[in-house]
């Protein structure tokens, strides 16, 4: 089948799926759902959640990986990204015309980059030796690229109705997502599993080419990505949320590829992987499916938690971008991690304020002062594994000031430290978070996404499910406290774009 009549299925598929998904599952309670969900630990250590819903025949798959930005170290910041990409190169299966003869010049080509590297980090490189080096490594990048088959792992998961192939990476995790009819389930295992168990990084220094412009693209040519990342750096001094998931270039620049053969090897073995599988499936199947495909991967150690915790701040921090843009304010404090007892009142707290048009915060700044032109939640970051960021984004109206806004943002957090929020803000809250909630369980593939971030982050999947009673139970007095104990002047750092001029 070429590849024009492959995408063509698929967007059928897509639609089929698209008009069953979530049907039949607006009755079920948390409770019902919960009963629907089985898990099962392999002896390697990986860890299966099934949850069975037989109204449509389509399964929704998440291998969560519990690695992100937040596990890199100086050096080799943005791996974690460059691994995701890497996850679609194939393996020694897939992907390849021919894999002895390929392994033997991938091999070549890493030592004649190390050649290459070595020459250009000499005190005196020699121009004529590195021009040499470099001919030499791109004639041996062009013969490896002989032996692969471009997309193939790819297009075989397509061809069979897999709509929802892709994967993500983030400060906390890495996740590879598919989304197929169900009775393709164990192609997927068999494809999945060999991804970890037989990786080939082929076409690594290529790719690494194409993340480096990705970061170009996406931060350095963004004022506002650029104050992002400038913030976080700021914000924390030692936790690795401090820097960015793209990672620094200089150090995308010296990553190789033994580099990352190493961290796949130290945080992929099974011990660190938690799947879901949620859709038209049998629990037992699923679980004898994963003994046979999964089970095969050897087992290896977990690795060891993150040592790294933030200090507490001492005063107030702030860091300015100047940028050819608009000005833009952004406003963050330190709060704990998703997992805290806070974490509902915060969010509670950082809706009420800042989420939407009828928001404090937009009422103030927006319509009754005109200080802003538009404002906005920016709560939750840099993720949720780890103490994050409560924080609040303005952008001034013109001839208007940061300072203006940053005034207001005050005034308002100061009135609910004096005054708990109204039942009817609260109220509202609540039916918004929990429909929203709702919405994302009655969803395959976002529910899978649920499960392995609440069991690997938030203390086990069953969690999940109780998460509406946690939302009925937030206070006004608990938005209050929680507003006292960290939105405090200390606790804070403000980020600052500044028109450059012309």
């Amino acid at each position: 089948m070429r590849t024009c009549e492959v995408r063509a299925f698929a967007a059928r598929v897509g639609l089929l799926l698209v008009l069953v998904s979530g049907t039949g599952l607006r009755a079920q309670t948390p409770d019902k759902m919960k009963d629907t969900v089985r898990e099962k630990a392999l002896a390697n250590g990986m860890k299966f959640i099934v949850m069975e819903r037989h109204e449509a025949p389509v399964v929704s798959c998440h291998v969560y990986a519990d690695v992100g930005s937040a596990q890199e170290v100086y050096g080799i910041t943005g791996i974690s990204h460059i691994l995701e990409h890497m996850a679609f190169k194939g393996t020694k299966t897939v992907g390849t015309k021919d894999w002895p003869a390929e392994s033997k010049v991938l091999d070549e080509l890493d030592t004649a980059y190390a050649r290459l590297e070595k020459e250009k980090r000499q005190l005196k490189p020699d121009a004529g030796r590195i021009k040499a080096l470099q001919d030499e490594f791109d004639r041996l990048q062009s013969k490896a690229k002989e032996f692969v088959i471009n997309n193939e792992y790819f297009d075989m998961l397509l061809r069979q109705g897999d709509i929802g192939a892709g994967a993500y990476t983030n400060f906390d995790a890495t996740q590879y997502i598919d989304s197929l009819p169900s009775n393709k389930l164990e192609f997927w295992m068999s494809m999945a599993s060999d991804r970890f168990l037989n990786p080939v990084f082929r076409e690594f220094y290529k790719e690494r080419d194409v993340i480096m412009e990705e970061r170009r693209l996406v931060v350095e040519t963004q004022p506002v990505m650029k104050l992002l990342e400038d913030f976080f750096a700021v914000a924390y001094k030692v936790h690795p949320y401090h820097h960015f998931v793209t990672g620094n270039m200089s150090d995308l620049e010296q990553i190789d590829h033994q580099d990352v053969k190493d961290y796949f090897k130290k945080y992929y073995s099974p011990s660190n992987l938690t799947a879901a599988v949620v859709g038209d499936v049998k629990a037992a199947e699923v679980f004898a499916m994963a003994e046979l495909y999964f089970g095969r991967i050897p087992s290896g150690p977990r690795p060891e938690p993150l040592r790294s915790r933030e200090p507490e701040q001492w005063g107030e921090r702030r860091v300015e971008v100047v940028a050819q843009s608009q000005p833009i304010l952004l406003v963050g404090y330190h709060r704990p991690e998703g997992a805290h007892p806070d974490d509902g009142p915060l969010k509670a707290l950082a809706n009420i304020l800042s989420e939407g048009r009828s928001s404090r915060l937009w009422e103030v700044l927006v319509k009754k002062e005109q200080a802003a032109a538009a404002c906005q939640n920016v709560s939750g970051l840099p993720g949720a594994k780890y103490p994050n960021i409560i924080g609040f984004l303005s952008v001034p109206s013109k001839d208007r000031t940061a300072a203006e806004s940053l005034k207001l943002i005050d005034q308002e957090i100061e009135k609910i430290k004096k005054e708990p929020v109204s039942g009817q803000e609260l109220s509202k809250y609540k039916q918004s978070a929990k429909k929203q909630l709702i919405d994302q369980m009655k969803d395959n593939n976002q529910m899978a996404g649920l499960l392995t971030a609440y069991d690997v982050i938030k203390g086990g999947w069953r969690r999940l499910f109780e998460e509406l009673d946690r939302i009925d139970r937030i206070t006004a007095d608990d938005i209050q406290r929680v507003a006292k104990t960290y939105l405090i002047r200390t606790n804070r750092t403000i980020g600052e774009i500044i028109p450059e001029k012309s």
